[in-house]
């Protein structure tokens, strides 16, 4: 999963990817594209992917840079695992950097489902799989057909208060409103290969993969990758005041490989037909495979990107936006009727053939190396380099 062939797009030769890869020699990260079989520095013409996504056309943009090799890109994304960086060697880092991180929440039925369930059992999951069946018999069907904000949505919202089972995920999952939220600070995501991060304190949770929108600084979405939202199902299940508990944690977000930016070749359109295969492959022999449907969202990407800015809300460096999952893996792990969770040392594997695969290691996040390389020290070391 960490070849070359596997990371990368099916038809690669025909994507214009950029991403971002740190350089040991020169102590800071640079904006890259893979051309071929190698992978080309960007520096001089873009200080930072924001640049590059704010560019009048950022694939025409980038394909006009001759840029330098910084060697084959095999070697590179081998060497971006885990415990395998070697000092003086480059490795991929996650392919955003100013860039808010943002997600929406709550934008499949199944999603929707499971949120409920975390609610309903107030994060018991010895609970979960009684309370998913009654569910699922109540609202499933129901739930299915219907477009959130439509009169149809609303009216089933108000029976719902009505007959006092409202709930605050019923209300993004029908309301008017989607829930969008903070997923991550910028430059905090960790790359393919790296390791993700859970809590230590969790005894329930599971990797949340999503198609990601890269967006710039003047709305427009130019582009898209992979991520994982690793969530804590158990802390968001008893409060959702917890979410930043559930969500934001050393290394629980991960985006990559690379952004592909929108061309003739690839457009919104392969966002929406897209289909993402989720794999875990556990040391214990446990092994998951789901594949889930874009087709399927509630919500419209391009709506989605409308909840999150706007003439309230702006973003002058861009975001990247989280889609929103339809995966909360179900299968029993060990002890029936308790469901998933993620063990330290499962590989988590998030595959599309338009966008490649982005693949990560699960560890305690108090485990994982800290993040340290933030804004100020990017700051610096462009300052140092355009002297």
């Amino acid at each position: 999963m960490f070849t070359l062939e596997a990371t990368l797009p099916v038809d690669a030769a025909d994507a214009v990817l950029v991403g971002r890869v740190w350089l040991p020699a020169a102590a800071r990260p640079a904006v890259v594209t893979v051309r071929g079989s190698e992978i080309v520095d960007l520096s001089e013409a873009f200080d930072t992917i924001t640049d590059v996504l704010d560019a009048a056309e950022p694939a025409k943009a980038v394909a006009a840079v001759p840029g330098n090799s910084l060697g084959g890109a095999a070697e590179i994304i081998a060497g971006s695992v885990a415990g395998q960086h070697k000092p003086d060697r480059p490795h991929l880092l996650a392919p955003c950097d100013l860039q808010a991180i943002k997600a929406a929440g709550v934008t499949f039925v199944k999603s929707l489902l499971e949120r409920l369930i975390e609610e309903d059992v107030k994060g018991d999951m010895s609970r979960a799989d009684e309370s998913r069946h009654m569910l699922e018999a109540e609202l499933g069907t129901e739930l299915a057909r219907l477009r959130p904000g439509s009169d149809e949505a609303l009216e089933l919202r108000r029976l719902m208060k009505a007959t006092g089972r409202w709930s605050q995920y019923l209300e993004v999952g029908l309301g008017p409103y989607a829930e969008i939220f903070t997923k991550a600070q910028p430059m905090s995501a960790v790359g393919t290969g790296a390791e993700i991060g859970i809590h230590r304190a969790s005894t329930w949770n599971n990797p949340e993969p999503e198609i990601v929108l890269a967006v710039n600084g003047r709305n427009e979405v130019v582009g898209a990758t992979l991520g994982n939202d690793v969530n804590l199902r158990d802390f968001e299940g008893r409060s959702a005041l917890l979410l930043g508990r559930a969500k934001d944690n050393n290394a629980s977000c991960a985006i990559g490989p690379f952004i592909r930016l929108f061309d003739a070749a690839f457009d919104m359109d392969d966002v929406r037909d897209a289909d993402v295969e989720l794999t875990i492959r556990g040391e214990d022999g446990f092994t998951l495979r789901e594949v889930s449907h874009m087709a399927e969202i509630s919500r419209d990407p391009l709506d989605l990107v409308q909840h999150a800015t706007g003439l309230d809300h702006q973003y002058p460096d861009g975001f990247v936006l989280f889609l929103g999952t339809m995966f909360a893996p179900t299968a029993d792990r060990g002890v029936p009727g308790l469901g998933f969770t993620h063990k330290v040392g499962d590989v988590v594997s998030i595959a599309t053939p338009k966008l490649g695969t982005l693949a990560n290691r699960v560890n305690y996040a108090d485990a994982i190396e800290p993040w340290s390389y933030g804004i100020r020290a990017l700051m610096k070391s462009l300052a140092l380099r355009n002297a």
